[in-house]
């Protein structure tokens, strides 16, 4: 049975947002040091380019509610690139040091490396080039990694759950083969887009038992030039049915491989990390462990979310965005704009993971204030 669409955010008209932001009366200057209520700087953006994909992975587009009647975004309410430049020239002025481009699936906006090369001539407060990302589930990744680096882009993230083709193809749920993905890690490798993580998504009872081959093929391929790292099944959105017991805790993970390749924990590498870093204790690489279920990474978030269509949301649990499009297409400066995330930033207090830990899934009482909000779809503004 298709779910209800009242339990679904529709992305044609994500109307839970909130009202149009305004410029705030009292300025608040781009210094390059922009904090939350707690604290916390931003220093990360991540820019969804569209909210369509190819693959409809059951913990993110699962086909009965993505289905070919389906109401995606028009072409005419999508930020053009020289809309995204130039919130991103802003964003890098309060602070943003590093954007990764998302989706749905960001290959497949077309032309997506005019954009990169437009995100490449920005420069931080500093001087300093943007770190340029890209997070894919590599179906397109082996035709157009030349082209990405060429434009500009530093790394990729290729989403990959499985190894075995027959679970691979059944978690994306188009039939897409599992050596196609590899064929476009292969290219990115060739093409300079490195190092490479991998992301896979644990779903306990779907793909856990792919953790040990998945450790053992990355350890052993590439010379080190791909980190794996494992996610935890997260309560992001409506659509996926998500439940506690399909959640295999990160602990569980490094002990199933610390069982048969010896492990050690690493230091952060930048402030804010999601990941915790584990090193093989044989010198043989490392891989990561992000925990947003078991282990909330709240205290120190940094990052902030810009949907395809122009919302700013302060956290991927939210059910809420703070509309910019209206600034970008008025008559409001660079300042003014400016001054506008500065106060929404300023104003942000989200913390979803930390209240989850300590009332359950159930408990969105730090969001907004609503009573009930549905969370917004990760497929909207990206892992």
């Amino acid at each position: 049975m298709k779910n209800s669409s009242s339990t679904v955010i529709p992305i044609s008209a994500v109307g839970r947002a909130r009202p149009v932001v305004a410029v705030p009366e009292i300025a608040v200057p781009a210094t390059g040091l922009l904090l939350d209520r707690l604290g916390r700087p931003m220093t990360d953006l991540r820019i969804s380019v569209t909210d369509r994909c190819n693959f409809r992975c059951s913990y993110c587009m699962p086909k009965d509610v993505f289905d070919k009647d389906y109401k995606y975004l028009p072409h005419s309410a999508l930020l053009s690139f020289e809309e995204m430049t130039r919130l991103a020239r802003l964003f890098a002025a309060h602070g943003v040091r590093k954007i990764r481009l998302t989706g749905g699936e960001p290959l497949l906006r077309k032309n997506i490396e005019g954009l990169i090369e437009q995100l490449a001539e920005i420069r931080t407060p500093a001087g300093e080039p943007l770190a340029l990302t890209l997070t894919t589930n590599g179906s397109l990744l082996a035709r157009k990694a030349g082209a990405l680096k060429a434009a500009g882009l530093q790394r990729v993230t290729v989403s990959l759950d499985s190894l075995d083709d027959a679970v691979f193809r059944h978690m994306n749920d188009v039939d897409f083969p599992v050596a196609d993905v590899l064929a476009g890690i292969d290219a990115a490798i060739a093409a300079g887009l490195g190092p490479i993580k991998v992301n896979m998504v644990v779903k306990r009872g779907a793909n856990d038992q792919e953790i040990l081959p998945m450790a053992r093929y990355f350890r052993t391929h590439h010379g080190g030039k791909v980190v794996l790292r494992f996610i935890e099944y997260m309560d992001v959105g409506a659509t996926n049915g998500w439940r506690m017991d399909e959640v295999l805790p990160s602990a569980d993970v490094i002990a199933r491989i610390h069982a048969e390749f010896p492990l050690v924990p690493l230091e952060a590498a930048t402030p804010g990390e999601t990941a915790q870093r584990w090193a093989y204790a044989d010198g043989t690489g490392e891989i990561g462990v992000i925990s947003s279920v078991t282990q909330a990474f709240c205290h120190d978030c940094s990052r902030a979310r810009l949907s395809t269509e122009g919302k700013l949301y302060l956290c991927l649990f939210a059910s809420a965005g703070h509309d910019l499009r209206p600034l970008l297409r008025g008559t409001a400066s660079d300042d003014d704009i400016s001054s506008a995330i500065g106060h929404i930033w300023q104003g942000r207090a989200d913390r979803y993971s930390e209240l989850r830990a300590l009332h359950g899934p159930d408990d969105d009482s730090g969001d907004a204030g609503d009573k009930a909000p549905r969370r917004v779809e990760m497929s909207y503004i990206g892992g």
